[in-house]
């Protein structure tokens, strides 16, 4: 919260909030006396020495008036907002208990909601509940309650294919727990978030209610109340709309203020707002490898159920190709987004040592981090089709790098795209610039994504489980894209995969990561010799042409512990046919031979 009201607007938005809620407060008590006071001398007075905003049509002060009404207001549009709320969430969250056709009605009947004019339906259901505060409560609470079920039913879509909520299906589990235990927990937080903002949306629509006479009644009076009071003399003494329009437009604004603040905060956007702590890490004090492009030292990546990436040190050399290989969970992914900045919230990333080119990425305001990473950094992921804009075409995309972060033309950047897919051996590419992603096929697109990265010079290229997706053939010219990239450019690599015939072939060095940490590294000549069991085991379940077909394939027994269950000790101990009582304690990793460190205490 402290750091997110250092934000200009938060601490803007907070400040007007906090003296609206005083004011709800103190104000009856302190100014009730001067707002009830009837004065026939004062009737209609402009700004004078003893009503600095005037007097209403009972010579009434309308400052203290003003003062006064704000408790009814807040509170008014509170318990609005509380209706919108609770009836949207309980609108949206109905299709996941439904069966199909009667969810996909309530859907269809939201969405006919949501086209509907908001004030238009607000006045509509004051009608029928009734003129009055009750009435324009009711109103509002039902003119919010679409947005808010349209909001829940996204999100809850969202996560309604998630593998824990699959297996609660499959378990048998009734629909009504799966949403109050599995869904509705993990879309909490925006739903909280958007509450703020339509606490604005709602006094300003009970507001403008009650100045058209749909709202509150006499004798009780909130601000909308004054201005329609004061209206009918507003050309000839201007001063009267003066206080209650003042308040409605700063309550309004504060609400709204807060609310965008929290949204960007929580997309990551307004500082480490609500992120989860990770260990102090000690700057490292050693000299820079001089002909690293990559050095990263005791990288930790942490999320509040758990420790993804625990203390990782890789260094990536010019013209080198480091391979970072391991089961699915073991971190390799969440690393390579922890260097390109990619880590989603609320994760948060500490490392002793972050060096890119030689530059401290830790130490750069974020405008210079940005442009270190967008001119020095290529990312590669897995699937080039979420990667590729589907509605832009390829030329486009891949000139926008060379627009944005070189200042090159149109045409300069077009002739650099028709380039660049040439050399990554993409046939007639001056008409693949022109083509969409979906007229490409699979290790085009993985392609196209790789020259997306060398448009501009970049020193570093990260490619995460870039062949994952595509067939033997395909991915063996990927493979040897990436290779001749290398070579020409002199750049470094990281490559990241899970099959270690991949990177065995590809890599100069290769770093096996478990349960979070690198357990070892040796040269990719070397992986005949490799000393970790863990090692041995993802080598062995390798068929190759001299596998006995007639015994079942070689497999590792057991699972890699989640990221919120790692033991203390060596985390592959579980499932190790070489523990001992000694991997209690966890091994550190620790150079056996020249370029080939193992974690293993019985990796002689």
């Amino acid at each position: 919260m402290r750091r997110l009201l250092r934000t200009p607007a938060g601490a803007l938005g907070a400040a007007l909030i906090a003296v609206m809620v005083l004011l709800a407060v103190i104000g009856p008590p302190l100014w009730g006396d001067a707002a009830a006071r009837i004065d026939p001398r004062r009737i209609n007075e402009g700004a004078s020495g003893a009503h600095l905003l005037g007097t209403d049509a009972l010579g009434r002060d309308l400052l203290a008036r003003t003062l006064v009404a704000t408790r009814l207001t807040l509170g008014l549009a509170l318990v609005a907002t509380a209706i919108g709320t609770v009836g949207g969430v309980l609108l949206g969250a109905l299709p996941a208990l439904l069966p199909g056709r009667a969810g996909r009605a309530v859907v269809a009947a939201v969405d006919i909601l949501v086209a509907f004019p908001a004030l238009l339906l607000a006045m509509f259901t004051a009608v029928v509940a009734g003129l009055g505060a009750q009435g324009a409560v009711t109103g509002i609470g039902v003119a919010l309650a679409p947005a808010f079920a349209r909001l829940t039913h996204t999100l809850a879509s969202s996560v309604a294919g998630a593998d824990y909520i699959v297996a609660a299906r499959m378990l048998g589990v009734p629909r009504r727990r799966i949403l109050s235990r599995h869904i509705l927990p993990n879309i909490a937080e925006p739903l909280v978030l958007n509450t703020a903002q339509a606490m604005g949306s709602a006094l300003l629509g009970l507001s403008a209610m009650s100045f058209l006479g749909m709202g509150v009644q006499a004798p009780d009076y909130d601000w909308g109340r004054l201005l329609n009071e004061a209206f009918g003399h507003v050309y000839l003494t201007p001063s009267v709309v003066v206080a209650p329009a003042s308040a409605v437009a700063l309550a309004g604004l504060g609400f709204m203020m807060l609310g965008d603040t929290f949204a960007a905060a929580a997309a990551g956007h307004g500082g480490p707002v609500g992120r989860v702590a990770v260990p102090a890490v000690e700057p490292e004090r050693r000299e820079p490898v001089p002909d690293a492009v990559l050095e990263v030292r005791e990288l930790t990546v942490a999320f509040p159920g758990g420790t993804p990436v625990r203390q990782v040190s890789l260094t990536v050399r010019e013209g080198e190709i480091l391979g970072l290989v391991g089961e699915s969970g073991s971190g390799k992914s969440m690393t390579a987004a922890a260097i390109g900045r990619l880590v989603p919230h609320p994760g948060a990333v500490a490392s002793a040592r972050m060096l890119l080119c030689g530059v401290d990425v830790d130490e750069l305001r974020e405008a210079e981090r940005r442009a270190l990473l967008g001119a020095s950094l290529a990312m590669v992921f897995q699937d080039p089709s979420s990667a590729l804009n589907p509605a832009l075409r390829v030329g486009g995309q891949l000139a926008e790098v060379a627009v944005l972060h070189d200042g090159a033309t149109r045409a300069e950047a077009r002739a650099r795209a028709v380039e660049r897919l040439g050399r990554v051996h993409l046939a007639r590419p001056e008409r693949i610039v022109e083509q969409y992603p979906h007229e490409l096929s699979g290790g085009m697109r993985q392609r196209a994504v790789i020259a997306m990265g060398l448009m501009g010079a970049p020193r570093l290229i990260v490619a995460d489980e870039p062949t994952t997706a595509l067939d033997v053939t395909v991915q063996r010219e990927v493979v040897r894209v990436l290779r001749e990239v290398v070579d020409d450019t002199r750049a470094g690599a990281l490559f990241i995969s899970h099959d270690i015939a991949v990177v065995g072939g590809l890599c100069d060095r290769v770093a096996v990561m478990y349960a979070g940490r690198v357990v070892e590294e040796l040269p990719a000549g070397a992986l005949h010799d490799a000393r970790h069991p863990y090692t041995r085991a993802l080598i062995g379940s390798l068929p190759t042409m001299d596998t006995d077909r007639s015994r079942p394939l070689s497999t590792i027994p057991g699972r890699q512990p989640a990221p919120g269950d790692v033991p203390d000790g060596c985390a592959f101990a579980e499932r190790c046919a070489l523990a001992t009582s000694r991997c209690a304690v966890r091994p550190d990793l620790v150079e056996r031979a020249a370029g080939h460190a193992v974690a293993c205490w019985e990796a002689e």
